[in-house]
């Protein structure tokens, strides 16, 4: 190795302990200013989008993206779904006495059964605690779980353009067995019972493994016509007529009583003004940012690793694909 290699290997060595040391240092410095200060790690900011009366405001909430956790390491890029803060903006719309009504913008094509399940729960119940009005505007999608959040809204507004619906639920995996066996790779498997590796990629199921699973996926399929038939009042043949896994278009979406209207962000922001006597009222939206030194972390962080790519993100990825997961997903 010449002595140009040597340099340039020395730079990056000192390069990359430079980084884990001041990553180190900034978490030690938020962690201990938030102690000081009493700064809670995460807190919830208010944008103004229209000027108006102040006493009685819109709470625009918005949900982009697929609903799945996100594991978010320190310092990491605070963008995307976020369950926690979705269910903290949703509570705080209804505690907030200022607030008379919310829009619910919905742009996703689903995800996770349990995620998807506690924002449903979270919004019937501060219905039903606090009576505010919550409509629903679509984007270019909200399928799937997308749908399933959306159904308890008191109005849901597709645009023509929206795929939506897509009422069902799936699950699925890898099976690489026969590769393996071809490749003479042999998959060892120590467990405690015949079911423990029910959907192992590594061999095909069973007939009985399959029931089992199908039985899981038929109950959470239930529990999707449930949310359906309760949240647009239709009938549950109807809702199962409709729910063969398909999606529609805002228009079809429409004329088969899954939405309400066809129409815009701004033509269901005027709907919602218009039915609760709300012209002059302010519309604001909830933005969750972290503190001012773990933003300036996550700032530094992205500088050092461009790529937002790590051993542990590498290693997540790869356990989270041999776990079976019920999705209400598009």
């Amino acid at each position: 190795m010449n002595s140009k290699r040597w340099i340039a290997l020395i730079a990056a060595v000192v390069l990359f302990a430079f980084s884990i040391g001041f990553r180190f240092t900034m978490q030690l410095t938020s962690s201990f200013m938030n102690d000081v200060f009493d700064i809670e790690d995460d807190f919830i900011e208010e944008t103004m989008i229209e000027d108006g009366d102040m006493s009685n405001r819109i709470a625009k909430l918005s949900l982009r993206g697929q609903i799945m956790e996100t594991e978010q390491a320190p310092f990491a890029s605070v963008e995307g779904f976020n369950e926690e803060r979705l269910l903290e903006q949703i509570e705080r719309a209804g505690e907030d006495d200022t607030i008379k009504a919310i829009l619910f913008e919905v742009d996703s094509p689903g995800g996770d059964v349990g995620i998807t399940s506690h924002i449903h729960r979270q919004i019937t119940e501060m219905q039903e605690e606090y009576e505010k009005p919550i409509y629903v505007t679509m984007g270019s999608s909200a399928a799937s779980g997308g749908y399933y959040v959306s159904a308890p809204a008191d109005k849901i507004f597709a645009e023509p353009s929206t795929l939506t619906g897509s009422i069902g639920v799936i699950m699925q995996s890898i099976n690489f067995g026969g590769f393996l066996e071809k490749h003479g790779v042999d998959f060892m498997t120590i467990k405690s019972d015949k079911h423990k590796d029910i959907m192992s990629p590594a061999r095909d199921m069973t007939k009985e493994e399959k029931k089992i699973m199908q039985s899981m996926v038929d109950e959470m399929y239930d529990e999707f016509i449930d949310v359906v038939v309760d949240g647009r009042g239709m009938d549950e043949g109807t809702v199962r007529e409709l729910a063969d896994g398909r999606v529609y278009t805002g228009k079809q979406a429409e004329e088969n009583g899954l939405v309400d209207e066809v129409g815009t962000y701004d033509d269901a922001l005027a709907a919602l003004k218009d039915d609760y006597d709300l012209e002059d009222a302010a519309v604001i939206e909830y933005n969750n940012n972290l503190d001012f030194f773990t933003s300036f972390g996550a700032s530094m962080n992205n500088l050092f690793n461009k790529d937002n790519l790590n051993l542990d993100t590498i290693k997540s990825m790869v356990q989270q694909s041999n776990e079976p997961r019920i999705l209400y997903m598009n």
